[in-house]
């Protein structure tokens, strides 16, 4: 009897973006205020005992992954490295339902990889310590490692260091993207002249009790890839404009390098009556409502993921 494993890959939002240097080797140095919500991709798999690893896409997303060959999907590099840090001889077949716009600023290929080595840890029973799952996550991507710590924190350096914040609040959010993928290096090489940031801006202490103290607090810092990324793909901002003139909206801003962007709300309801204002008006762009999830509540949302057939 076989078991069937399912881990969540939440979305991954930047509230805040700050770029406040560059190393010599190239990579840039940010300070991001990192949460998550109630919406993402779903990855599950049985186990193999021949080590092969299968992947199967699916979901509204897929069709944008159906030429790539699955081998380079990072749930799949994930398992590999994984294979080569136990030394196990299990394998998998994976299916990942696709439900996040690819390269879209929210984490979707790197919060598949986390959700990838968490789940395989517990089908494979492996033991890993946090320091290597942290190094076999960096190597896949910078967001990788925060999408593996999964709570809200601030990260800092290339995204290998992780302040954990107090939780937020379930506060609603609206998530748009235009339905364009942008390139990151481009946006970053189109941001070359400008400033950096001056980091520790944010207090690690501080608590929210609603959707509009976090707004206020977070209308004083910003999103130093916005004027780049908008400069390549102008749809952004049609999407910031459309948040904006909802009536709720408290914080319309772009996430991580584009080209989706959140509003926060006081109310769900408000939420999704922006949802559906801006659907009518936009058939074409990926809209979804959700609130930002802790930690807890998507362990808890995860639990009962695993069962036998």
């Amino acid at each position: 009897m076989s078991a069937t494993y399912s881990e969540q890959a939440p979305a991954k939002i930047n509230l805040f973006l700050h770029i406040t240097g560059k190393r010599d080797d190239g990579y840039h140095l940010l300070e991001s205020l990192v949460c998550f919500t109630a919406v993402g991709d779903v990855l599950s798999g049985e186990c193999r005992d021949d080590g092969a690893i299968n992947l199967t896409i699916t979901g509204p997303m897929s069709a944008s992954l159906a030429l790539e060959e699955t081998k380079n999907n990072l749930v799949v590099r994930a398992a590999r490295l994984l294979q080569e840090e136990s030394g196990t001889s299990l394998g998998a077949d994976l299916v990942l339902d696709k439900r996040l716009p690819v390269a879209s600023g929210i984490g979707g290929g790197s919060a598949d990889a986390a959700s990838a080595l968490r789940l395989l840890c517990d089908m494979w029973q492996l033991d890993l310590d946090q320091n290597a799952l942290s190094r076999i996550a960096l190597s896949l991507g910078a967001d990788v490692p925060v999408c593996l710590h999964g709570r809200t924190c601030l990260m800092s350096g290339i995204g290998e260091e992780l302040t954990d914040l107090p939780e937020l609040p379930p506060v609603a959010m609206l998530l748009i993207n235009p339905g364009k993928a942008v390139s990151t290096p481009a946006i970053f090489k189109a941001r070359e002249d400008e400033a950096f940031s001056v980091s520790g801006l944010w207090d690690v202490q501080r608590e929210f009790a609603s959707g509009a103290a976090l707004a206020d607090a977070l209308s004083e810092c910003g999103n130093d890839l916005t004027l780049a990324a908008t400069s390549i793909l102008p749809e952004i901002c049609d999407v910031l404009n459309a948040l904006a003139r909802e009536e709720g909206c408290l914080l319309a801003r772009m996430s991580g390098s584009g080209a989706t962007c959140f509003g926060i709300y006081d109310t769900s309801d408000q939420a999704e009556k922006a949802a559906i204002a801006i659907a009518a008006q936009h058939p074409d762009w990926w809209i979804s409502p959700t609130e930002i999830i802790s930690q807890q509540a998507r362990v808890l949302s995860n639990i009962g993921a695993s069962f036998p057939d």
